[in-house]
């Protein structure tokens, strides 16, 4: 029962927070719309803030619920990183797309982006390193710090975020049916002639 409440008020938190912005939606707006008293409200939440980072908890969850099932698919380890970057990129602009105009405020503001990201970058960044660290061990990948080598990669991916979710590629002349070709060249093969080196 206990989290049957809880699960009902962050979700209809997120819709009030995706319809009305988070600025504009009251503790009140959302006791009303569960049909919960405040009194319940603040049994399970402190705060607006606490149960919009409920919400941006959950919401990002979805993102890593997805790549979770990847690494033990039976594919090549470089086939579950092109997957990962792309099925992480799908995810994060459905999360971003349906949640209105929380849309708005994850391109406005950066601290709010970060924390978004920081409730969920060490569970991608895991599930990246298992997926590196396979295409090392078959020897499909030359990674000599795995762990350090999948947080880069993370912090790069998410530098494309907004990117990708505006669909922005296009004003740089980069074809979107074409992107997946060019991230999976630029990361398999790299920009270097020599290929004797290691990360």
């Amino acid at each position: 029962m206990v989290s049957k409440t809880r699960d009902k008020l962050i979700d209809v938190a997120r819709q009030l927070f995706a319809h009305k912005g988070v600025e504009n939606t009251t503790m009140n707006d959302i006791a009303s719309a569960s049909d919960k008293g405040r009194r319940t409200i603040y049994t399970y939440f402190k705060s607006k803030r606490e149960i919009f980072n409920a919400v941006v908890r959950r919401e990002t969850s979805i993102v890593v619920d997805r790549l979770s099932k990847l690494p033990s698919l039976p594919l090549p380890p470089e086939e579950k990183l092109i997957n990962f970057i792309f099925i992480r990129f799908e995810a994060v602009k459905e999360v971003v797309g349906r949640n209105g105009s929380l849309r708005a405020s994850f391109f406005m503001d950066v601290r709010r982006v970060e924390r978004a990201r920081r409730a969920n970058t060490g569970r991608e960044v895991a599930i990246l390193r298992q997926i590196l660290q396979e295409g090392v061990d078959r020897g499909d990948f030359r990674i000599k710090h795995v762990d350090k080598a999948a947080s880069v990669m993370m912090l790069c991916l998410q530098g494309l975020d907004i990117h990708y979710i505006r669909d922005s590629f296009g004003d740089l002349g980069i074809e979107k049916m074409k992107l997946r070709a060019y991230i999976r060249d630029f990361i398999l093969h790299g920009i270097s002639a020599d290929d004797g080196g290691k990360l």
